[in-house]
């Protein structure tokens, strides 16, 4: 399957699923709020509601994401810069590139930031002086 074809398969496959979210957020927006307590018949419904919730906020992030970089997939490919790290400006794996068309990092540069964004995470946050005595 040609790369643009399948990029825009992909970005109308994502939209659509993201459409379907949308509706059944709006519907349950429609029926009440959580923290309305006489639409559940108790706890653990309030509970399961709750999770479905926050599932179907981090699927409907996930999607947006996706969109976004089929989308800048697109617009590199239209530039003449798709299969082109936007990292180091080496050419990406033709076998990265059939995984995943959205990919913008080969995969020395993926497993950088990778690096970085976990090392950030265990770094200590320092407190300020002062601010233990609030």
């Amino acid at each position: 399957m040609d790369i643009r074809k399948r990029l825009e398969t992909d970005l109308i496959e994502a939209v659509s699923r993201l459409r379907q979210m949308g509706g059944s957020a709006a519907l349950e927006e429609l029926l009440g709020a959580s923290g309305h307590s006489w639409a559940f018949a108790d706890e653990v419904d309030e509970i399961q509601a709750n999770e479905r919730r926050e599932i179907g906020f981090a699927t409907r992030e996930l999607l947006v994401e996706r969109v976004n970089r089929i989308t800048a997939a697109l617009d590199r490919l239209n530039d003449g810069e798709y299969g082109t790290c936007v990292e180091c400006g080496e050419k990406i794996a033709a076998a990265r590139l059939r995984a995943l068309p959205e990919v913008q990092t080969c995969v020395r540069c993926q497993d950088m930031i990778e690096r970085r964004m976990h090392h950030q995470e265990l770094e200590p946050v320092e407190v300020e002086a002062g601010a233990e005595d609030d």
